[in-house]
């Protein structure tokens, strides 16, 4: 029975913990094991858990019991606090990082994201090493404080230094002081005086490493620097505040990304970013080819072919075949003469060695500018590596159903590529996607997944990145904070494409001014989106059933025939988080929607046969990961959220 062993393992897992690590892990790991039973037991109609209240199943084969989603819901509140306790038994281990004991190094977290913010390591003699933030000297030159991170958490650790501990390494105090420098230090850990910031600061005793940094060119100042400029020095930007704080953000929700679906029983899967079919039908494609590399000797080894090359050879075919003609007529004149036979025999193999020449000629001329044509004039690309047209995938959406119309439910998570010309700060040429797709999902489902994995990634963001994003809303967004937790708490709105229109015809009729006009049909601007979610409804809301005319051909065509099982999640500052659809499961009408995009259904095959072997309802999404980082953040430009931006113009780094 589920409840009393789970009851046993989270009470023998309270105890174990107090009394030693290794013990603790065993019962960490059964209680994680209980846990991973709940998503087996409600598919078996024990009992269904879920993060959306409105979309729990009202299914009677399913429906779930009150009492035991309250006794999962409990558990999972303390193996979050067992996770935490067991974390700071495992510090007490050890402080020194795992992969820098050559060096004997503890990181700066360590420190000061333990529970008494390092008070308990006082006396200890440590090592920390990192970069000086700012540094000065004081007491007249006889001592110098540094301010130094390792880029473990946002906080920078204070080490205080004397004259005579850098001059036992050769150096004077000015040299350790100026930003960017790199130092490994040794000191013991002290109390600081009350009312500082933070409880403790390193006094050093020794300094092991020192990594000088001109002050007079390093281009990162102490005051406030432009994103601009940061840009322009991608490889020394990470050292900003800002930079740094995104960076550990975006590590947070990447690891938010899989824990959530990886709790929820998805597979991961490797899409490839080489692909011979357009996911969108947009055609905005970056051309994968070596062609071009090899345009130089193949003009050289395929000297170009004139017309008039050509109309000579085929001059001389026709004369031959004249010659050719004549020589029959002859021998049929006089069959008695031998030599008349001969001749034609000689002249026929004159007529197809022209012909031969003349084939080659043709092949050869097929060779312009060191590429070879079709007949058409097209670039044959039977020559190119892949054998065809390649290109660098725009999404792993299409692989993904090959594998979710197997293993139920996957996701990809990766890089996409848009050659699109824009120069905005929503664009990137170079982006990371999230797609995940589930079988035997419906576009209700789908909509509660966006909505439970968009609420995850906040509530993990609070809780496990905190410093960083306080940092951030002081900074650059004081909204951040209080939107990244008012998503997290609160339900999605649900509301259709008809009737989001309609309420913005309301708000036009009332005075607002939108550079895009209103009608139905529109594919929804930015400024259409944010109203939607920041001033109608004044939380994220998903809007579904779109016009066909406006969205992918894979969507499923809805009984209406004029919309399709659509989806958009809107959040506040951003817009448009996330895309999705049920996809089209009916061969017919998916053949269809091919054909009238005029897109090549050769390149589709595969896909097609999903619907000819086994159909089944099963819908998806998409989200930029990017975008996300933007909505958590309050960035104004993508640009920063990405750690080598890729725009037109730009592949810098």
């Amino acid at each position: 029975p589920l409840q009393p062993a789970a009851m046993r393992t989270a009470l023998q897992l309270q105890r174990r913990v107090s009394s030693g690590v290794p013990s603790a892990i065993r019962s960490h790991i059964g209680l994680q094991r209980t846990l991973q039973r709940a998503p087996v037991l409600a598919r078996s109609g024990a009992y269904t858990y879920q993060m959306s209240a409105e979309t729990s199943s009202t299914n009677g084969a399913s429906a779930a019991s009150p009492e035991l989603a309250a006794e999962v819901e409990s558990l999972r509140k303390q193996l979050a606090q067992l996770e935490v306790t067991l974390k700071q038994k495992e510090a007490e281990l050890s402080v020194v990082y795992p992969y820098s004991k050559s060096y004997g190094r503890t990181m700066v977290a360590t420190i000061l994201e333990s529970a008494d913010g390092g008070k308990s390591m006082i006396g200890r003699t440590l090592r920390v090493g990192g970069w000086v933030k700012t540094g000065r000297e004081a007491g007249a030159g006889a001592f110098a404080f540094l301010e130094l991170n390792d880029g473990s958490t946002f906080d920078s650790l204070q080490v205080m230094v004397t004259k005579e501990v850098a001059a036992e390494l050769g150096t004077a105090l000015n040299k350790i002081t100026a930003t960017g420098t790199s130092v490994l230090v040794e000191g013991e850990l002290t109390a600081t005086p009350e009312g500082t910031k933070q409880a403790v600061e390193l006094k050093a005793v020794k300094i092991l490493h020192v990594g000088t940094s001109d002050a007079g060119t390093y281009p990162i100042a102490k005051k406030k620097t432009s994103f601009e400029f940061l840009r322009e020095k991608a490889h020394l930007r990470p050292r900003t505040n800002t930079i740094g704080a995104v960076a550990r953000i975006r590590n947070a929700l990447a690891f938010a990304t899989h824990k959530f679906f990886q709790e929820k029983g998805f597979l991961y899967v490797h899409t490839p970013i080489v692909t011979a079919s357009d996911c969108e039908g947009a055609g905005e494609m970056f051309q994968v080819t070596t062609l071009l590399s090899k345009m130089k000797e193949n003009a050289e080894a395929h000297p170009e072919v004139s017309a008039e090359q050509i109309q000579a050879l085929k001059d001389k075919v026709s004369a031959q075949g004249g010659v050719v003609k004549q020589a029959k007529a002859d021998a049929a004149a006089n069959k008695e003469d031998t030599s008349l036979a001969a001749r034609v025999k000689s002249e026929l193999e004159a007529l197809q060695k022209a012909k031969d020449e003349l084939l080659k000629a043709e092949d050869a001329a097929r060779w312009k500018g060191g590429f070879k044509r079709t007949p058409e004039g097209e670039i044959d690309y039977n020559e190119d590596f892949f054998g065809k047209k390649a290109f660098l995938t725009v999404s792993g959406q299409l692989q993904g159903e090959y594998y979710a119309c197997a293993l139920s439910n996957i996701y990809t998570f990766g890089p996409t590529f848009r050659a699109e010309y824009s120069f905005t700060a929503r664009h990137l040429a170079e982006f990371w996607m999230i797609e995940p797709e589930m079988a035997f999902c419906d576009l209700t489902d789908d909509m509660a997944c966006a909505e439970d994995y968009v609420r995850y990634c906040c509530k993990f963001l609070l809780d496990n990145c905190r410093t960083d994003v306080e940092f951030i809303n002081k900074m650059i967004d004081n909204t951040s904070l209080a939107r990244l937790e008012q998503v997290a708490n609160t339900p999605f709105k649900r509301c259709s494409y008809t009737d989001a229109i309609e309420l913005l015809k309301q708000a036009v009729a009332g005075g607002k001014k939108f550079e895009n006009p209103v009608e139905w049909g529109i594919d929804l601007a930015t400024e259409h989106e944010r109203f939607l979610t920041e001033e109608i409804f004044k939380q994220p809301v998903i809007v579904f059933n779109y016009p066909k005319e406006i969205k992918s051909f894979y969507m499923k065509l809805n009984p209406d025939g004029k919309t399709v099982a659509a989806m958009d999640v809107l959040v506040p500052k951003v817009g448009e988080l996330i895309g999705g659809s049920q996809r089209e499961d009916s061969y017919e009408v998916l053949e269809r929607r091919i054909t009238e995009l005029g897109m090549d259904i050769s390149s589709y095959e595969g896909y097609l046969d999903l619907r000819k072997y086994g159909s089944v309802p099963h819908s998806g999404f998409g989200l930029g990961f990017e975008r996300l980082i933007l909505f958590a953040t309050g960035l104004d430009n993508i640009r920063e959220v990405i750690p080598f931006p890729r725009w037109p113009g730009n592949a810098s780094y």
